[in-house]
């Protein structure tokens, strides 16, 4: 069988691999992507609950976790989320900004995808799918062996994702790949994903499913304003998906569950209140949450027979709930991997490993993780555009 030789191969055809191809077609590169599953942009497609939230306006460095906090700025100066929706806009989606600079299509991330493929094809970029990489060599060329036959490039972009939601084919390769090149690979673990609680808990709030309401949760310097949501199993919403990702087994978090009021003043001013504190929280909480909260960890007696240091204890609770989560829901839950590539062995300005010439790594396989609501979109956009006017 005949050698396909190219100028680019690119790993993986989600968010950063079809945007790094582009670009580098653009250049006149001639590129190849190569697609394990059947279909290109996997995670596009149910992303935003299906109508793919494609970048938000604010990102910048500040919303990411990486062990190299700096690593990602340069890349974000030259592909901003205005960038990304003026190529939306030019091929006439509609879209709409939600809550927190949030950016959606009007009707359906297949929106986003067909844009990208329309890219490709403009810049004459070859999308193979269900191809599977068996070996990748380097010799003066990476060669790579697959199941539809011998490939080889000059540059080799690795833009395989991360671990995050197994059932859409995710693959470790591009963590396989880099140890067999001797770069750094940081420890994962899921990111974007609900907290599950350890069997007490369960057991005290395993009635209160489906109840969400406003909060402040917390862990080291992390803060995070949005709202919780009981389950099942644990702890979700957007407030508990953010500091998961900044969340250390064995460590708790800590919840204000009424942000908008200082309780100990509020109890003050109504120290001479016949109601019980159950009744009295149920102006400030859901009714239920109430319930189950001073049953458990309160002291159920009218505020006029509560002293001033009981109060200032119940109002530090409701401000500081520590939870020690039992873990998380894993990948199969997850948004995103925690973890991955160590920036420190890339360029931050063209995505390349700094001992292996001519092989760079993109998006989600790398230690950069955003927040929730389109900032991991951002960097799959940032870095793919930073690799693409190298490779």
């Amino acid at each position: 069988m005949d050698i396909i030789s190219t100028d680019v191969l690119i790993i993986g055809a989600g968010a950063s691999g079809l945007m790094c191809a582009i670009e580098a077609g653009k250049r006149g590169r001639s590129v190849i992507v190569l697609e394990h599953n059947d279909q290109v942009g996997k995670k596009i497609r149910i992303s935003g609950g299906g109508r793919c939230n494609f970048t938000n306006i604010h990102a910048s460095a500040d919303h990411f976790l990486s062990n190299n906090p700096h690593f990602a700025k340069s890349a974000f100066s030259r592909f901003t989320p205005q960038d990304f929706v003026t190529l939306v806009k030019k091929h006439n989606i509609a879209f709409h900004e939600k809550a927190l600079g949030q950016l959606f299509c009007d009707t359906s991330s297949q929106n986003i995808i067909a844009m990208l493929k329309k890219e490709c094809a403009a810049a004459n970029v070859q999308i193979l799918t269900n191809t599977h990489i068996n070996q990748v060599s380097k010799k003066d060329v990476f060669i790579l062996n697959t199941n539809q036959g011998e490939f080889q490039c000059q540059s080799l972009v690795v833009a395989s994702g991360g671990l995050s939601i197994p059932s859409l084919g995710t693959s470790d390769i591009g963590y396989t790949l880099a140890k067999q090149f001797d770069i750094q690979v940081n420890p994962c673990r899921p990111g974007l994903v609900p907290l599950t609680f350890k069997a007490k808990e369960l057991n005290i709030f395993k009635n209160l499913s489906g109840l969400s309401l406003d909060v402040i949760v917390s862990f080291q310097n992390a803060h995070f304003r949005e709202k919780m949501l009981f389950t099942h199993k644990g702890l979700s919403g957007p407030a508990i998906l953010q500091i998961s990702s900044y969340w250390q087994a064995g460590q708790p978090i800590l919840i204000n569950l009424v942000p908008k009021f200082p309780m100990f003043d509020v109890f003050k001013n109504h120290h001479h209140s016949k109601l019980t504190l159950k009744n009295f929280l149920k102006d400030y909480l859901p009714a239920r949450l109430a319930d189950v909260f001073v049953d458990h960890y309160l002291k159920d007696k009218p505020l006029t027979q509560t002293s001033l240091e009981e109060l200032q204890n119940s109002a530090t609770l409701l401000h500081n709930w520590p939870i020690i989560p039992q873990g998380t829901e894993g990948y199969a839950k997850a948004e995103v991997t925690v973890g991955g590539i160590d920036p420190n062995e890339l360029s931050s300005k063209t995505m390349a490993a700094k001992k292996v010439s001519g092989l760079y790594f993109i998006g989600e396989v790398v230690d950069v993780t955003g927040w929730l609501g389109g900032f991991n979109f951002q960097w799959a956009w940032a870095s793919g555009f930073a690799a693409g006017q190298y490779v």
